[in-house]
């Protein structure tokens, strides 16, 4: 009764196959259509928010360049 033959095998695989192709299809519809776009368009954002860094010639600690004094006496950045 649940034995498996080759109609059940190949109708398995056409309805596997046509499900894939529909993901891929689907997939790629809406990156076309621009659903990616603004992902892309955030990350951008962040990645033009980042901060130049360099090391503190006193203790070494890395500062954004253009720091203000850390309150020590010795800071370079006053």
């Amino acid at each position: 009764m649940l034995g498996f033959s080759l109609p059940k095998i190949l109708v398995l695989i056409v309805i596997v196959m046509a499900a894939w192709y529909g993901f891929k299809i689907f997939g790629r519809g809406r990156n076309v259509s621009g659903g990616g776009s603004a992902r892309k368009q955030a990350g951008q954002e962040k990645a033009d928010a980042s901060l130049e860094m360099k090391p503190c010639e006193v203790c070494g600690d890395y500062v954004a360049a253009g720091a203000s004094s850390c309150g020590r006496d010795d800071c370079p950045y006053s």
